[in-house]
């Protein structure tokens, strides 16, 4: 050790021990040198160093050394001293705090040198710590400060700024930010405190007198301790021993004389602030106020946004008996306005269901207000049992008439669970993807055509055949492209997902869809929307179609299979009724439209009654007076049926009725002389 105390001699260092309860301050000769102290008039106690120190630096060497004695760390920063000779020397103290037998602080031991002034830009923290001191860091910091704020958006960036900027060089531990929320202080954003403690202080603002005092006078204010916490604010002494802090600044934020918010800044130790770093506090909380109004004006519609895209989007799916289907939507991250993704399930005549899926290029609250119209015009076109190309044509005619900046991507399919195909139209959407039972995966083929609104119809449609129990995923872009990933690589990531988790439950499925795809922090630059749906096919003994004479005979054929097939089906009670319906639907086809023609009973959740020609003739009801002998038909198929409706195919055209099956109805298998769909063909 001797030998290491003349190395130190050797180089100039000296060496210091200070003992925090006498207040003794041990010197060694070198230490003396440094410091310019004589030998003979030197005290020994920790004074005769402080007086030393540069008044200007003075502030920050005790804060500093309160920090290191309170938190246990090390001490080492750069300050001038004053030497009883009128000179003034930067000297470099680096020290440790050491424990006594009950583990609180007792002494703080180190070394001193001689050194030379730091440079506003030197390395290391004592560097950094001296060149705070002047007037063009204070600039800086503040100038950096509302650079951050100028970028925030949201409440939750301007927390993130404040942590970020303000806390490290002022050393404090802790931050609150709160704004007025009714009568209470609402806290959107903390660093350094327990979400325990933020619960106890989320009371209405008469409860807490240090934020009632903040709040009512606009004025900021300072506390060195807990003792004057507590001195000053007697009735807060349990919160205040919950916070863990032991110094605070209490800075109210506000714009053109309203209150708009609260930041307390906190520290671990009693910290006494100096009018420097008070008037800095102050000034910054003018920045902070203004970018947290701006920030919370943004929260606002934003949320008002994001309510409405929700009221727009299906509050629930539809259970239908040829399909099960989960959703998610997916916001963009944090900044970024609400975008025009939107999906729906949609039930058809005969089971029939249309999966729709689209985009609304843009963000924004327009674009929310438009899917919100395409949803509406989708749902209103469906109710007309339109093909897919057409559904599509006319959304290409509506989105045109919106301007020509206005365009979006959509897919539309008709799922038929009684020929288990999906008919598909796309304009400029991805394709949708098939998953077989067996985990296989493939995508729709098919070019598909320009966005909706920039697209020259028709429209191509794809027949997909779907196997029983695979199921349908349709997605926006969102879910599969980025800038870190193009679409080509985001298909295949998708693929694989399904491959590995298609076993799941539709709603697991989708968890791990959108965990696998999309960023873990939910930070995109764009919304997704994902629907999954799994497909059932109808049971052949559940479907009965026959081919009728084209002649006046065909309505009698017609009740004659309605009341063997209903029989068989142990649905006597709904004989009556759809016999009288299937003879009036053929009647129509006979008299006004062209045979040869068809029926089909579908049993189902209802049973639907269908009559097929090949007339494109339009049944529409009329008004009677009570002297017409005809038009009475539809109306009395409209009585004596649940729902009734026209849809249009390839070789003309069906007319449908929908009738409620009885509560206790047991299906039974179909008469052997019934053919299935597949059989006869028919759709």
């Amino acid at each position: 050790m001797t030998g290491f105390a003349e190395a130190f001699r050797a180089v100039g260092i000296g060496a210091w021990d200070w003992s925090l309860d006498s207040g003794v301050l041990k010197l060694d000769e070198t230490a003396m040198t440094v410091m310019g102290v004589d030998p003979d008039t030197y005290d020994g106690l920790i004074h005769t160093w402080t007086s030393l120190i540069h008044p200007d630096d003075y502030p920050r060497v005790a804060e500093q050394t309160r920090r290191a004695i309170y938190t246990g760390g090390p001490f080492g920063q750069k300050y001038r001293i004053c030497r009883q000779d009128g000179t003034t020397q930067w000297i470099h103290a680096q020290g440790r705090v050491l424990a006594g037998a009950d583990g609180h602080p007792c002494r703080l031991v180190g070394v001193v040198w001689e050194t030379t002034r730091p440079r506003a830009n030197s390395d290391g923290p004592a560097g950094e710590q001296a060149a705070e001191l002047g007037g063009a860091e204070r600039a800086a910091r503040i100038q950096d400060l509302a650079s951050a704020l100028a970028e925030a958006v949201t409440s939750l960036d301007v927390v993130t700024a404040v942590a970020d900027r303000v806390l490290p060089p002022f050393g404090a531990s802790g931050l609150i930010i709160q704004v007025p929320d009714g009568d209470i202080m609402r806290v959107i954003g903390s660093v350094g405190y327990s979400q325990s403690f933020i619960d106890v202080i989320t009371v209405p603002v008469g409860y807490l007198a240090p934020v009632e005092e903040a709040v009512r006078t606009h004025r900021a204010w300072f506390v060195s301790s807990p003792q004057e916490y507590v001195q000053r604010y007697p009735g807060i002494a349990d919160i205040l021993a919950k916070s863990g802090k032991q110094s605070w600044a209490f800075l109210p934020l506000v714009v053109s004389g309203h209150i708009v918010g609260l930041c307390v800044i906190s520290f671990t130790y009693p910290r006494r602030l100096t009018g420097a770093e008070r008037a800095l506090l102050i000034a910054i909380s003018g920045l902070i106020a203004q970018a947290l109004e701006r920030a919370r004006l943004f929260d606002a519609e934003h949320a008002r946004a994001q309510a409405l895209q929700r009221a727009l989007l299906p509050q629930e799916l539809p259970a239908l008996p040829a399909v099960t289907a989960a959703a998610q939507y997916l916001p963009a991250g944090p900044g970024v306005d609400v975008g025009g993704d939107w999906y729906d399930v949609i039930p058809l005549s005969a089971d029939r269901v249309a999966l729709v899926i689209g985009d609304v290029m843009g963000h924004g609250l327009p674009e929310a207000v438009i899917m919100g119209r395409l949803r509406t015009a989708v749902q209103t076109l469906s109710d007309l049992e339109l093909p897919p190309d057409e559904i599509l044509g006319h959304l290409n005619d509506l989105v045109n008439g919106l301007g020509d900046d206005t365009f979006a991507t959509c897919l539309y399919a008709v799922y038929d669970p009684t020929t288990a195909i999906c008919s598909v139209a796309r304009a400029g959407h991805p394709p949708l993807a098939i998953v077989c039972p067996d985990g296989q995966v493939y995508f729709a083929k098919g070019n598909g055509d320009p966005p909706v609104g920039v697209a020259d119809p028709p429209f191509e449609v794809v027949d997909l055949p779907v196997p029983q129990d695979g199921m349908l995923v349709l997605y926006t872009d969102g879910l599969i492209e980025s800038a870190e990933c193009d679409v080509d690589r985001g298909m295949s990531r998708l693929a694989e997902v399904l491959r590995t988790h298609h076993a799941q439950g539709l709603t697991k499925l989708c968890n791990s869809l959108t965990d696998a795809l999309m960023p873990a922090n939910r930070q995109c630059p764009d919304d997704a929307a994902l629907l999954v749906v799994q497909v059932h096919a109808t049971a052949p003994d559940s479907i009965a179609t026959w081919s009728l004479p084209d002649s006046p005979q065909a309505a009698a054929a017609a009740r004659q299979h309605v009341r063997e097939t209903l029989a068989a089906w142990h649905l006597d009670d709904l004989t009556l009724t759809t016999e009288m319906l299937a003879s009036e639907l053929v009647a129509n086809v006979v008299r006004h439209a062209r045979g040869p023609a068809r029926l089909r009973l579908l049993r189902s959740r209802s049973l639907f009654c269908e009559v097929f020609d090949t007339s494109l003739t339009t049944p529409r009801i009329r008004r009677t007076s009570w002297t017409d002998e005809g038009g009475r038909g539809l109306q009395l198929i409209a009585a004596l049926s649940n729902r009734w409706g026209t849809r249009y195919i390839a070789t003309g055209k069906c007319i449908w009725t929908e009738q409620s099956l009885p509560t206790r109805a047991e299906p039974s298998p179909a008469p052997q002389r019934c053919a299935t769909a597949a059989e006869t063909g028919a759709p």
